[in-house]
């Protein structure tokens, strides 16, 4: 595939599954010392990364779950957010000033925090409580990240029995990277295509529900407006017929991201209406790509990883025909702000 390195992907994977016994450890660890509620702290696309692991553990588990931008989190006082709470902090760089100022925040109060970062000794790794530092060295995609997440949250819920099917599910998830490298293989043709076809829209909706809100909400910030300076609007589906429909119109460039969720009948209805409405009106579906070697039963909490592999190989595409490179800034860790 154009520009893709598959080893280096696959050997990505290896390292985040060679963690596992390392963050099954700290997860009974953790539950055995007991929290009374969960709380996702972060910035930008750290914090969107954990929005379909909020969205599954509702789903599962009785004990509460929030997230909290990091900057408001220091800043508003939290009745829920307690000595008996449990934070996940992110921040791929480890020095995420907002980030960090949340974890001497939290310290101060007492509160235990988890650290992912992908630097040891940085910031954010020497002040939490526990850091969970990854092997990942220069790689774009929050693939680890999630590897971490599912070993650390779905291992707590199996703790407290609300997942039985953990280890069936952990011991499959060695076959996922593989799985992800045929996701973009299958994707790739339409990705070149859709890339092709809407290089040149300035203006885009992007809609998803569910689990996929939160890819959906990062894809459409931290890519196309932040790494291709493509002025784009994320809605969910379920409030886009509360308003943003009116601002659809036969030319208007609208894409929708589907999954395999309780929310997917949701993300039908707006098929329903904006393929009579817009004639640049996309459709990526997590439903139209085999996963080799995971059980249909986990598919809805990878969804957010089959999406990425979607979605990974139209930036590709969009960086070589707008002949702008994901990596350049105007403003982003360029000027003091």
């Amino acid at each position: 595939m154009f520009n893709f390195d598959e080893e280096h992907y696959l050997q990505l994977g290896r390292d985040a599954y060679a963690l596992r016994e390392k963050v099954e450890n700290l997860a009974d660890e953790l539950t055995k010392k007991g929290f009374e509620n969960l709380f996702f702290i972060a910035s930008g696309g750290s914090l969107a990364l954990t929005d379909t692991f909020e969205y599954i553990w509702r789903t599962k588990s009785k004990i509460p779950v929030y997230s909290e931008m990091a900057a408001e989190a220091v800043l508003k006082e939290n009745k829920q957010l307690n000595e008996r709470s449990l934070v996940i902090l992110q921040s791929k760089s480890g020095d995420t000033k907002e980030t960090v100022a949340a974890a001497k925040y939290l310290k101060e109060k007492g509160i235990t925090t988890i650290g992912i970062v992908r630097i040891a000794d940085s910031p954010l790794d020497q002040i939490v409580d526990y850091s969970i530092v990854e092997k990942v060295e220069n790689f774009a995609g929050g693939d680890p990240e999630n590897m971490v997440l599912y070993f650390l949250l779905f291992r707590m819920l199996y703790n407290n029995g609300e997942f039985p099917n953990y280890k069936k599910f952990a011991d499959e998830l060695e076959n996922l990277p593989k799985a992800l490298v045929s996701v973009r293989q299958q994707a790739d043709k339409k990705a070149e295509e859709f890339a092709a076809k809407y290089k040149d829209e300035q203006y885009q909706l992007w809609i998803g529900s569910g689990s996929l809100w939160g890819k959906t909400y990062s894809y459409s910030m931290c890519v196309l407006e932040e790494m291709q300076w493509i002025k784009t609007k994320s809605i969910k589906a379920p409030e886009y017929f509360h308003g943003t429909l009116e601002i659809v119109e036969d030319d208007t460039c609208v894409v929708l991201l589907r999954g395999e969720d309780e929310t997917r009948v949701i993300c039908d209805r707006v098929e329903n209406f904006t393929k009579q409405h817009s004639s640049k009106f996309t459709v990526f579906d997590t439903k139209d790509y085999v996963t080799e070697g995971i059980s249909d039963e986990f598919r809805v909490i990878i969804g957010q990883l089959i999406m990425t592999g979607v979605l990974d190989r139209i930036s590709v595409y969009l960086e070589k025909m707008r002949n702008h490179s994901l990596d350049i800034r105007r403003y982003y860790r360029v000027l003091e702000y």
